[in-house]
């Protein structure tokens, strides 16, 4: 299984392979739907 926090979601941006830039959009998406939360 693979990390899934923000910095590693970042590097996987880059990557050539199209599900795993979905993926990885999906984890930045939801940290950032979270981090909006918790200020509120």
């Amino acid at each position: 299984m693979e990390k899934q926090d923000l910095s590693s979601a970042y590097r996987r941006m880059k990557s050539p392979n199209i599900k795993t830039r979905k993926r990885a959009l999906k984890i930045i998406h939801a940290y950032k739907r979270n981090k909006g939360n918790k200020s509120a």
